[in-house]
């Protein structure tokens, strides 16, 4: 059987979930080839920035590495944008929901809320308070968020700066976005045998 036959889950049967949930396996597996494909989505226009989003994320992960950043921060420095192609009013979400199976919460919450933190550099220019990250100012990771923006993400807009390529970045994609999904996934119990009625025991 190659895929369930079921019009509505009350038919499904056990056989079908196994069916489904071998399949889903693979594709949450399959998660850095997709990931990193609709990355080049963000290639092209630039909106207006010196550099497109592919350039600038790219740039970020580049900057993060460089100084020292672990891998899963680097990764987390090359994918914060990817949910500009999608949801450019509010990408931080769509790249924190893609993380956060696989990264520690407190970069999830980053990348979460680095459209915020960011606007430290930018929001007085529209009548907003710069200052607003500061309502965070206990969080525990608040100090990373502000070293991801202000030392990586507000500087990587340089069309001069030696960037690396993205191939040097796909095994590390790979190696974090490949990593069980934290809390694992459910697995499928036997099915429930039904307790034969005994017909003498019935009033």
């Amino acid at each position: 059987m190659n895929q369930a036959t079921f019009r509505h889950f009350g038919e499904a049967r056990r056989d079908d979930w196994a069916l489904i949930d071998a399949r889903f396996r693979d594709y949450v597996a399959d998660a850095p080839r997709r990931v990193l494909a609709h990355l080049h989505t963000l290639a092209g226009d630039t909106h207006g920035y010196p550099l497109d989003r592919y350039q600038h994320s790219l740039q970020t992960a580049t900057r993060a590495l460089r100084d020292g950043a672990d891998e899963e921060m680097v990764v987390c420095a090359l994918l914060h944008d990817i949910g500009d192609d999608l949801a450019p009013a509010n990408h931080a979400e769509i790249a924190a929901a893609i993380l956060e199976p696989f990264v520690d919460p407190l970069n999830a919450w980053m990348i979460r809320h680095h459209e915020l933190f960011q606007g430290y550099h930018y929001r007085h220019f529209f009548g907003q308070d710069p200052h607003a990250r500061e309502q965070f100012r206990d969080h525990p990771a608040f100090d990373r968020t502000v070293r991801f923006c202000d030392d990586w993400d507000q500087a990587s807009f340089d069309p001069d700066y030696d960037t690396l390529p993205l191939a040097h970045f796909v095994p590390m994609v790979e190696r974090v976005l490949g990593c069980p999904v934290r809390g694992g996934l459910p697995d499928l119990v036997e099915e429930p045998v039904e307790e034969p009625v005994d017909e003498e025991a019935t009033p």
